[in-house]
């Protein structure tokens, strides 16, 4: 497979996840994630392990903000993919513009198919 099929793979991951945000959908939420996952996150808690801890993340992120179709984006996608390895890093919008963070995602091929086994939101702070 050629860096650029596996790049296509990842986007089409990461757009069915981002569509499944904006819709919602918690299974297809946590689809595509690893059981072992680690999320480093914006609010508490700042480190969630496992596919629960992760899972519950997301309940506390729909309590407040609503799916719909400004719900988040990630844009300005760099993707780079090994063989069984790759990361993709942009930026990501919530709520149609009014929080901005960068995000991370460490993926892995497991059983050919890729899985994110790490994700890592941050937010630029205002020195002083």
């Amino acid at each position: 497979m050629t860096m650029a099929q596996k790049e296509r793979e990842i986007h089409a991951l990461i757009a069915d996840w981002t569509d499944a945000v904006c819709k919602g959908d918690i299974q297809r939420v946590l689809k595509d994630r690893t059981d072992d996952i680690v999320m480093y996150d914006v609010p508490k808690p700042i480190q969630s392990i496992g596919i629960a801890a992760y899972e519950a993340s997301w309940k506390l992120f729909f309590d407040h903000n609503p799916p719909g179709p400004d719900c988040f984006s990630f844009r300005d996608i760099q993707i780079v993919a090994g063989e069984d390895v790759a990361y993709a890093f942009g930026l990501l919008i919530i709520g149609g513009g009014d929080a901005q963070c960068r995000l991370t995602l460490g993926l892995r091929r497991v059983d050919g198919t890729w899985k994110v086994t790490h994700e890592h939101h941050s937010m630029p702070i205002l020195p002083g």
